[in-house]
């Protein structure tokens, strides 16, 4: 049953009974506010000219119908202008049922629509960090809430394997690397790669120092810097594709493409497609010259290609450079036209950090100009804020960031530390433990990501995020196992309770079933905004809520058998909704803790 629909259609009859018809005038219904009693609340005051009467009165005149006529109502009140009603605890018993009933409870029809979305995006030429973390955990959490929401979702990553930043690892590893392998150094592929990209910036600060000193400007010594002319001209052979730097490209991507393999399976990441800029640049390539046919784009003096925005209140931006090499927003124009093309897209999200806002703004415009405005229009820049460290910010050239698989290590070595010295492991095998602690930390890191809005700019503290009390992962997952073994209790005790018939409940157990009852809605919210901290928040309020509950009331120790029965059933649905909710998240659930 859509309650909401529900409450909103016994009201509308009572109101055009006593007032005549509506004609489409929607009424102003909304949840009761926690400190009022009540589940859901009129505001009368569009209505007084219709009743001819003062607020309290017409409130009063609206509730006494609505109660009389409905017997799922047990009550109402005033509060000045606004009309609080009461459904009864029988009217929740049967949505409780109804819950209970649903195996796909909190998911949605389809809807016939393809959303796909892009996120990760990385670089060959570093590994994953922080901020890529936020970007990953992000992307496959709103791909499964659409999901739910019943859409058809493909998960896209775009590899940015080309390209400037990528020829200046390749370059410093041909002139320091002596041979150096992932297998002959142990380390993985894209921390080795990573490891060239900050040897080839130390060596560009060098160069840059000496010029200046010489007397060049600082620009000028950046432009004139020997190793950022090579880099530069790598890129033009490597776009010329000639056979050596191809063959050395091939090969340090191979190193990248296995290390990014292992972080992606460590954070519970996964795709359906994969794209590569090296084949989407050529496209973006022909859109330019398509542009330049139809007048949109114009050519300088020095070859190069640009658009004038300036007067869409933009600027001017380049889209080839003077000697035939493509640029970022090139190869995007290329990408998003393949994909609309091939894939029949109803949308298409990309989640980037809010440092592209204007470049996407940019490529929709240009999309938009070139023609393709029918589907450019469905482009959605999910824009998230930076990740930042209780000590600053992270700085990938001169080697600063948080790297991502430190950063996993640390986290389920951390939850193993503080799960011991609690006792939380103390019933479990060591594989057992280990198992655990793996799901405890990652859900700790997960949780305390996705539980921020996605707009807002984020400080990221570990010692945080693993803590079995308040607003985190571990105090869900260990609300979770407590279910779970009061259930596994009630099994090895013979009680059987998965059909146990609906007993008057206490209204903590109403206040349970109502939370119940507010998750289909949590994720359809989740979905209109691209927000898993709606959810985040949700699966926190639900264990919160259990937790007071189990308290306060035996579940096991339950003289009568009946209710006992009711409400390890209710345990069992809380427990389900949890799992089914922070699934959305992509953090697993410990049976036992």
């Amino acid at each position: 049953m859509d309650i909401e629909r529900f409450v909103s259609d016994a009201v509308c009859r009572s109101v055009e009974a006593l007032y005549g018809p509506l004609e489409g005038e929607p009424l102003q219904i909304q949840k009761t506010r926690r400190e009022f009693e009540g589940d859901f609340t009129l505001v009368v005051f569009p209505l007084l000219r219709r009743s001819r009467k003062g607020p309290e009165a017409t409130a009063t005149e609206i509730g006494s119908r609505v109660v009389a006529e409905n017997p799922q109502f047990k009550g109402f009140n005033v509060v000045k202008g606004f009309l609080n009603l009461s459904l009864d605890e029988r009217f929740w018993g049967e949505r409780f049922m109804e819950i209970a009933a649903d195996a796909d409870y909190g998911r949605a029809r389809p809807t016939g629509r393809t959303v796909m979305i892009e996120y990760s995006s990385p670089n060959t030429n570093k590994p994953l960090h922080l901020g890529h973390i936020r970007n990953n955990l992000l992307g496959v959490s709103v791909a499964r809430i659409l999901e739910a929401n019943g859409h058809r979702v493909i998960k896209a990553n775009l590899v940015n394997d080309r390209g400037i930043h990528i020829c200046k690892s390749m370059l410093a590893w041909q002139r320091y690397g002596n041979g150096e392998t992932p297998a002959s150094s142990g380390m993985k592929g894209d921390h080795l790669v990573g490891k060239y990209y900050v040897a080839f910036d130390k060596q560009y600060k060098e160069e840059i120092r000496v010029l200046v000193a010489a007397g060049r400007s600082e620009e000028e010594a950046k432009r004139e810097a020997p190793i950022m002319r090579d880099a530069q001209e790598m890129l033009r052979r490597w776009e010329a594709r000639d056979p050596e730097v191809y063959a050395l490209w091939e090969r340090m991507n191979g190193w990248v493409y296995a290390g990014f393999d292992v972080t992606y399976k460590a954070l519970g990441v996964e795709f359906d497609r994969t794209y590569y800029e090296s084949q989407t640049y050529l496209l973006g390539k022909s859109l330019v010259e398509e542009g330049l046919r139809k007048g949109v784009f114009y050519r300088r003096d020095d070859n190069s290609v640009w658009i004038d925005l300036t007067a869409d209140g933009l600027d001017e931006k380049l889209l080839l450079r003077g000697d035939g090499t493509s640029v970022y927003m090139t190869q995007d124009l290329g990408t998003a036209f393949r994909r609309f093309e091939e894939n029949r897209l109803d949308d298409m999200i990309y989640v980037v950090g809010n440092e592209q806002n204007y470049h996407f703004q940019v490529l929709k415009l240009i999309l938009k100009k070139l023609g393709y405005g029918e589907w450019s229009d469905h482009i959605t820049h999910l824009s998230y804020g930076m990740v930042e460290l209780p000590d600053g910010k992270m700085k990938s050239r001169e080697g600063t960031v948080v790297d991502a698989d430190d950063l996993i290590a640390a986290m389920v070595t951390t939850a193993r530390e503080m799960s011991e010295e609690l006792g939380k492991l103390d019933d479990c095998t060591s594989q057992e433990a280990a198992e655990v602690a793996r799901m405890v930390g990652m859900g700790a890191l997960k949780y305390f990501i996705l539980k921020v809005d996605p707009k807002k700019t984020m400080l990221f503290d570990p010692r945080e995020s693993i803590d079995f009390n308040g607003n985190t992962g571990p105090f869900i997952q260990y609300t979770h196992a407590r279910i779970r073994s009061i259930l596994r209790k009630a099994h090895e005790a013979g009680i059987a309770y998965e059909q146990a018939p609906y007993v008057r409940f206490v209204p903590e157990e109403t206040a349970l079933v109502k939370t119940l009852a507010e998750y289909p809605a949590a994720v359809r919210a989740a979905g209109e905004n691209f927000a898993p901290s709606i959810v985040g928040a949700y699966a926190y309020e639900l264990a919160k809520q259990f937790n007071a509950y189990y308290h306060d009331h035996a579940i096991l120790r339950e003289e009568d058998q009946a209710v006992r029965a009711m409400r390890l059933r209710l345990a069992s649905e809380v427990a389900r909704v949890i799992r089914s909710a922070t699934g959305l998240l992509g953090i697993e659930m410990p049976e036992r803790m």
